[in-house]
C-alpha cells in the first residue's frame, strides 16, 4: 500500500517573545558566533554542485542530468519507485558540539534534506511542491562525541523525479581530519582479454584506497594501484576512471580510459553466424498472415522458431507439438516433408527451435513432477523432428513470485526453480550444441529495474521481474535472449526516464539494460550482471500488424548504429559500444513475407 507522505521535522511558529528578542539582537549587533567563530567555519560537502557527476554521493536511484540545474552544468536527478523513495547519502565529519547549517536547492515533488547521526536530534526540511529551484534549510547542533553525520536528500514513493543542486553544510571544519586526496594520474591499461581489463593508475600522496568506475558505476575498490576489472563483454568498449579517498572523503575521478575487449569465441559451439535473424513461424496455426511453409523460410532467416508448443493443461508440463490441420491451412506440408525441411535447413547452417508457450500456452511448472514431464515431453518433440534447441516464450501468468521470494540469484518460488532445473537439465541432455532461447516480455525483466515481485511492502504485481533468476540462473547456458520489444508499456531506462514504443530510443534504452546490467528493484547492492553481446538479439514486430511497437526500417537502423557504433544516437545515452550485438528477432516470418519481407531486408542491408 502507498505510504502518504509527512512532515519531517516540521515547526512551530515562533513565539512573539522570541521574535523581539531576535529584534533586540539585531539592534545592538550582537551576533549568535563570534567573528573568529565564522572565519573557521567551512563547506563539509564534497560535490555539493554535482558537478563531478555522482562522487562522494551513494544514492539508491539517482544519476546527474544538465538540465535543469540551478547553478553550473549539472544537478541530481533521482526517480523514486513503489519501494524507493530515491535517498542519496553523503557523510561527513564534523566536529562535536557544533552548531550547522544545512541548505539545498530542489525541484519536484515532495523533496526532502536532512540529516542524521547528529548526536541530538536529527532533522529534515521538505517541500510538498517545488515547480522550480526552491531552497531547503535547517540547522542543528552536534553531540558531544559525534564526529561524523550523514546528509540526505530523497522524494517520496512513487511521486515522480526530483531535482536537487548546491547542497552545502557550513560550519566548523572538521578539527584538523584533512582534505580529500587528488584525483589519481597516470590510469593506463596493461592488459585486456575477451572478459576483462586489467588498470594500473600512479599513487597519490596521502590515499588510502581507491575506486574504480566502469562507465560511470563504481564496480570495485582496492587499496593497491591496479586491479582487473572482470565479468565483461566480448568485443565491447569500456570507459574507466578511477578516484583516491582517505578518512576525509573521496577525490574527483581520473580522466577516463577507454578499453576495448577481444572478440572471444564469436558463435561458440552453437555454431551461429557473428549476426543472427531469428523469427517465429507460425507452424501450429493459422491467422491473417497465412500459412508458410517451413522450406519457404528464406535463407536470410538464422534461427526458425516454431511457433508453438504448447501444455495440455497450464500445470501437467506435458507439452504438444500440433502442426496446423489441414481444415485451417489448406497448404500445410505433410510430416514427411516437414521434417525434411527442417533438415534442408540445418544442412544450409540454420537453427531450427520449439518454442514453447506463446500468448495462449500458460505454462506453470508447480511440482517437480511437472517438470519432470515438460523435460521428457519436450526431448520428444525435439527428438522427434530432430530440432536444434528450444525457446522459451513464458508469457502471461507463466512465471510469478512468491511474496518470499526476492533475491533473483537465489530463487525459492517453485515455478521458477522448476523452470530453471528443467531447462538445465535439456542443455545437459543435448550437449553444448543445444540451442537455448528465450523471449520474455520487458515486463518480465527490464521493468525489474524499478519492481520485483510483490516489492518491500506488497501490493505489487508477483509477475514483475520473474524471468530474471531464470535468465541469470542459466546465463552460462543461454544461446540468445531477445527481449519482446512491442506491446509494452512505457518502461523507465537506466537514465530514470520512461521510454515508450514506436521509435529507436526505445530499443536502445532496453537494450542497454541488458548490456550493461542495473540495479533489481533500484537496490545497488542487489545488481543483474550484464549479458554478453553475442547473447542478445533485439525483438521487434515485422510490420503494424503483426503487433503494436512497430519501427520503420529507419529507426532499427538508428537502433543498430547506437548500440554497435555509438553514432546515430538520440536522446538515450548508452554505456558502452557493442560491434558483436547479435542482431535481430521478429514476430513473425509469416507476417514480414505478409508485408514483402520488410523486415528481412532491413537486416540484410544493414549486415549483408
Amino acid at each position: 500500500m502507498e505510504r502518504a507522505p509527512r512532515a519531517h521535522g516540521a515547526r512551530r511558529p515562533r513565539s512573539v517573545s522570541a521574535l523581539l528578542t531576535a529584534a533586540l539582537l539585531a539592534v545592538s549587533g550582537v551576533t549568535a558566533l563570534s567573528s573568529a567563530a565564522r572565519a573557521a567555519d567551512a563547506d563539509m560537502i564534497r560535490n555539493g554542485g554535482f558537478e563531478s557527476g555522482l562522487s562522494g554521493w551513494t544514492c539508491t536511484a539517482g544519476t546527474t542530468v544538465n538540465s535543469p540545474v540551478h547553478s553550473g552544468g549539472s544537478a541530481l536527478q533521482a526517480t523514486p519507485a513503489g519501494s524507493d523513495n530515491a535517498q542519496c547519502t553523503q557523510t561527513v565529519t564534523v566536529r562535536p558540539d557544533s552548531q550547522y547549517t544545512l541548505s539545498g536547492y530542489v525541484r519536484g515533488s515532495y523533496v526532502y534534506l536532512g540529516a542524521s547521526g547528529t548526536g541530538t536530534t536529527d532533522v529534515s526540511a521538505w517541500t510538498q511542491s517545488a515547480p522550480d529551484w526552491q531552497k531547503l534549510g535547517t540547522t542543528f547542533r552536534t553531540g558531544a562525541t559525534t564526529t561524523k553525520v550523514t546528509i540526505h536528500t530523497h522524494g517520496w514513493y512513487g511521486t515522480g523525479p526530483y531535482q536537487a543542486d548546491d547542497i552545502s553544510l557550513v560550519g566548523p571544519g572538521d578539527g584538523g581530519a584533512g582534505q580529500p586526496p587528488a584525483a589519481p594520474a597516470g590510469l593506463r591499461t596493461t592488459a585486456v582479454t575477451s572478459s576483462s581489463v586489467t588498470l594500473s593508475w600512479s599513487a597519490v600522496t596521502g590515499a588510502t584506497g581507491y575506486a574504480v568506475y566502469r562507465d560511470g558505476a563504481k564496480v570495485q575498490t582496492v587499496t593497491g594501484t591496479s586491479a582487473t576489472v572482470t565479468g565483461l563483454a566480448a568485443s565491447t568498449a569500456y570507459g574507466f576512471q578511477v578516484s583516491a579517498s582517505n578518512d576525509a572523503g573521496e577525490s574527483a575521478r581520473s580522466a577516463v580510459v577507454t578499453a576495448t575487449t577481444g572478440a572471444g569465441n564469436g558463435g561458440g559451439s552453437t555454431g551461429l553466424p557473428a549476426h543472427a535473424l531469428v523469427g517465429y513461424l507460425h507452424s501450429s496455426f493459422a491467422n491473417g498472415s497465412g500459412y508458410t511453409r517451413l522450406a519457404d523460410v528464406p535463407d536470410s532467416w538464422d534461427v526458425i522458431d516454431l511457433a508453438f508448443g504448447e501444455p495440455t493443461s497450464t500445470t501437467s508440463g506435458d507439452i504438444r507439438f500440433n502442426r496446423c490441420p489441414v481444415t485451417e491451412c489448406p497448404n500445410v506440408e505433410s510430416d514427411a516433408d516437414f521434417k525434411a525441411a527442417v533438415k534442408a535447413k540445418q544442412a544450409a547452417g540454420k537453427k531450427v527451435l520449439i518454442s514453447i508457450g506463446g500468448q495462449n500456452g500458460q505454462v506453470q511448472l508447480t511440482t517437480t513432477a511437472a517438470r519432470d514431464t515438460f523435460v521428457s515431453s519436450v526431448s520428444r518433440i525435439i527428438d522427434t523432428y530432430g530440432l536444434d534447441g528450444l525457446d522459451v516464450d513464458f508469457e502471461g501468468h507463466s512465471l510469478s513470485l512468491n511474496a518470499d521470494d526476492t533475491d533473483f540469484r537465489n530463487p525459492t518460488t517453485p515455478v521458477v526453480v522448476n523452470l530453471i532445473s528443467a531447462l538445465k537439465t535439456l542443455k545437459a541432455k543435448y550437449g553444448s550444441a543445444f540451442v537455448l532461447t528465450m523471449a520474455p516480455e520487458t515486463f518480465f525483466v527490464q521493468n525489474g529495474y524499478q519492481y520485483y515481485g510483490t516489492g518491500k511492502w506488497g501490493g505489487q504485481d508477483p509477475r514483475c521481474g520473474a524471468y530474471l533468476p531464470v535468465i541469470h540462473a542459466l546465463r552460462d547456458d543461454l544461446t540468445l535472449l531477445h527481449v519482446q520489444d512491442y506491446n509494452s508499456g512505457p518502461v523507465m531506462g537506466l537514465d530514470n526516464q520512461y521510454h515508450s514504443m514506436g521509435g529507436a530510443d526505445f530499443h536502445i534504452a532496453m537494450t542497454d539494460m541488458l548490456l550493461t546490467g542495473f540495479p533489481v528493484a533500484g537496490d545497488q547492492n542487489n545488481v543483474f550482471p550484464p549479458l554478453r553481446p553475442d547473447q542478445v538479439a533485439i525483438g521487434m514486430p515485422a510490420s503494424t500488424n503483426a503487433g503494436n511497437g512497430y519501427v520503420s526500417p529507419s529507426e532499427v537502423t538508428k537502433t543498430l548504429d547506437c548500440l554497435t557504433k555509438r553514432t546515430n544516437c538520440g536522446s538515450y545515452a548508452t554505456h558502452g559500444t557493442w560491434p558483436a550485438l547479435r542482431g535481430l528477432m521478429t514476430w513473425s516470418v509469416n507476417w514480414d513475407r505478409y508485408s514483402n519481407w520488410e523486415f528481412q531486408k532491413s537486416f540484410d542491408a544493414y549486415f549483408g
